[in-house]
């Protein structure tokens, strides 16, 4: 997938995570996807080049709180990814 122009740059939500080593990873914020009543977050990490999109489960904790886990079932990887590539299919361009 190439990243130009996908959002214009002041339009760009950034996400602040920390990954299991402490360490923050940057992520611009794609989209929210719903699939089989839980939502997913569709990120692209900001300091890598030619990076693949993050795909993270929605868990909440509170109504202020929630938990991003990383999805490790293919299928559902796959079904949400789908879902996004048919979202954007007239704005951005994918690799297969």
């Amino acid at each position: 997938m190439e990243n130009e122009n996908l959002i214009p740059e002041e339009e760009v939500s950034v996400l602040t995570l920390t990954d299991e080593n402490g360490k923050d990873v940057e992520f611009e914020y794609l989209d929210c996807i719903e699939y089989e009543g839980k939502e997913y977050l569709v990120l692209l990490p900001m300091e890598e080049e030619a990076a693949e999109i993050v795909i993270l489960e929605v868990e909440p904790v509170d109504e202020e709180n929630e938990n991003y886990l990383a999805v490790t079932d293919e299928a559902k990887l796959d079904a949400v990814y789908a879902i996004f590539k048919e979202k954007f299919q007239d704005v951005l361009e994918f690799e297969d």
